[in-house]
């Protein structure tokens, strides 16, 4: 049986919970085509999720080449990366750019996650908000 060359189970975002917890708990950033929410997680390895919409395109084999660009990246870089889960969203931008353009973004983008200490960003306990009831 040969193994798939594609990102392993356990490198990937798939819970609807785990994208909540992005959405409300996290520190992000971006570029011009892309913008990235993570947090530490306790797994001792990076996760990706992707989330590109229709906004960014309403042709989906467009959508489907941007997520491919972004896993093949990832996957190049994932084991230079601290413990973190992290979620990619796709700007409008991104649609008409050629691949090597929007591999060069990506290459920025994981440059700076590699400098995020797991420590300094929000642990998966802290509160969803600053606001007291």
């Amino acid at each position: 049986m040969m193994r798939a060359a594609g990102l392993p189970r356990e490198a990937r975002l798939r819970r609807a919970g785990d994208f909540a917890a992005l959405r409300h708990t996290s520190g992000r950033f971006g570029g011009r085509c892309f913008s990235v929410r993570y947090r530490a997680n306790e797994l001792g390895q990076p996760r990706l999720g992707l989330a590109i919409s229709k906004r960014v395109s309403k042709r989906a084999v467009e959508r489907n080449r941007i997520k491919r660009l972004v896993r093949e990246s990832f996957r190049r870089i994932r084991l230079e990366l601290p413990a973190i889960d992290l979620m990619v969203m796709a700007r409008e931008q991104a649609a008409g750019l050629p691949g090597p353009e929007l591999l060069a973004e990506l290459d920025g983008l994981w440059r700076k996650l590699r400098s995020v200490r797991p420590a300094a960003t929000l642990k998966p306990g802290d509160a969803a908000g600053t606001i007291v009831r």
